[in-house]
C-alpha cells in the first residue's frame, strides 16, 4: 500500500490539476477508486473525468480513422426492458446515427450484428461485384438490354 502511494505520487508529480492526475494515473492501470481515494476526492469525479475522456477520445478516433470505421473499445451493454439496448453515444457518432435511423440487424455465428443503411449497402455492392467481370459496366449492358426488349416487342407487336 504504501509502495503503491508512492508510485502514485511519483506519477504525478508536477501535475497541476487533479483531471491532469486522474488520467495519468488510469492509465498507469490505477481503478478509480484508489485514485479518488489518493486524490482525496469523490470517486463519481473521477468517473465523469474519464468517462468524458474516454468520449472524447472516441470522437476523435473516429474522425481520424482513414477508413472511416472506429476503432472503439467494446463495451459492455445491458438489455432493457421490451429486449431495448441503448447504443453509446461514442458509438453513435464514430457511425453517424442518430434518433430514428433505421438499422439493419443479423445473426452470424451466434452474434448479434447492427449495420447502418450505408454500411448494408456497401456489403451488397461487395458481394455483387465479386460476380462482375472487371472493366464490365452493368448500367451499360442494363440499358442496352432494355433497348433491345424495345426492339422485340415492336418487331412482334
Amino acid at each position: 500500500m504504501q509502495a503503491d502511494q508512492q508510485r502514485m505520487r511519483q506519477l504525478t508529480h508536477g501535475l497541476a490539476s487533479k483531471s491532469e492526475k486522474m488520467r495519468v494515473l488510469s492509465k498507469a492501470g490505477y481503478k478509480r477508486k484508489s485514485i479518488a481515494d489518493f486524490l482525496g476526492t469523490r470517486y463519481q469525479f473521477v468517473r465523469n473525468v474519464l468517462v468524458q475522456d474516454e468520449a472524447r477520445n472516441a470522437k476523435k478516433l473516429a474522425a481520424t480513422t482513414p477508413s472511416g470505421e472506429s476503432k472503439l473499445p467494446p463495451a459492455k451493454l445491458r438489455l432493457g426492458p421490451d429486449g431495448r439496448v441503448v447504443i453509446p453515444a461514442a458509438f453513435r457518432d464514430a457511425l453517424g446515427i442518430a434518433d430514428g435511423d433505421t438499422l439493419i440487424a443479423s445473426i452470424d455465428n451466434g452474434e448479434l450484428n447492427l449495420l447502418t443503411r450505408r454500411a448494408a449497402v456497401r456489403r451488397a455492392q461487395a458481394i455483387v461485384r465479386q460476380f462482375v467481370p472487371e472493366g464490365a459496366n452493368l448500367v451499360d449492358e442494363l440499358i442496352a438490354d432494355r433497348r433491345r426488349e424495345v426492339e422485340r416487342e415492336r418487331d412482334n407487336g
